[in-house]
């Protein structure tokens, strides 16, 4: 399994407010829990009696988990985590749930489509509700009403990155 690369640059306010930004930069995955973390920042900082971490730069982190002077603790929880889990995770989170889990988002995520229409279509046919209808009426469903009047109920579509992603709560 690739693993989320999500790094932070920790450095700290007394530092900082003297006028340096020593610090250096953390591996979220080489961390197994926030515990290790902030020991890892007080060894890295231990010149001071009682550091208070400034998390100055960030890469990889998905939106609003990662502040200034705040990680949010689920992140190493998603560091061990793909990159397309993380991607899905982001997505769900922006779109669909801001305080939604990477179980949730994995567990409501029903796969990626061209569109909404592709999704209603496809969902349709595998249920085999299209085997009554006759072949002459199946061109004239509109699969575009049909997704929109799915997203009414419990069926989110995300578009991203030229593709819909759907998800069902």
């Amino acid at each position: 399994m690739t693993t989320n690369t999500m790094r932070v640059y920790v450095g700290t306010y007394a530092k900082y407010n003297n006028g340096s930004i020593a610090g250096a930069w953390l591996d979220i995955s080489d961390y197994p829990d926030r515990e290790d973390f902030d020991d890892a920042c007080k060894e890295l900082h231990k010149d001071e009696s009682d550091p208070e971490f400034m998390f100055q730069d960030n890469e990889g982190f998905p939106e609003g988990m990662i502040s200034e002077s705040h990680i949010d603790d689920d992140v190493f929880d998603l560091a061990q985590h793909s990159e397309d889990e993380l991607e899905l995770f982001t997505i769900y989170r922006s779109d669909v749930d801001q305080n939604g889990t990477i179980e949730s988002a994995i567990d409501e995520y029903r796969g990626t489509y061209d569109s909404p229409a592709d999704y209603a279509q496809g969902l349709t046919e595998e249920c085999g509700d299209l085997e009554n209808v006759p072949e002459f009426l199946k061109g004239h469903i509109d699969w575009e009403s049909v997704a929109r009047d799915m997203s009414y109920g419990s069926t989110t579509f995300v578009q991203h990155n030229g593709m819909t992603y759907v998800f069902v709560s």
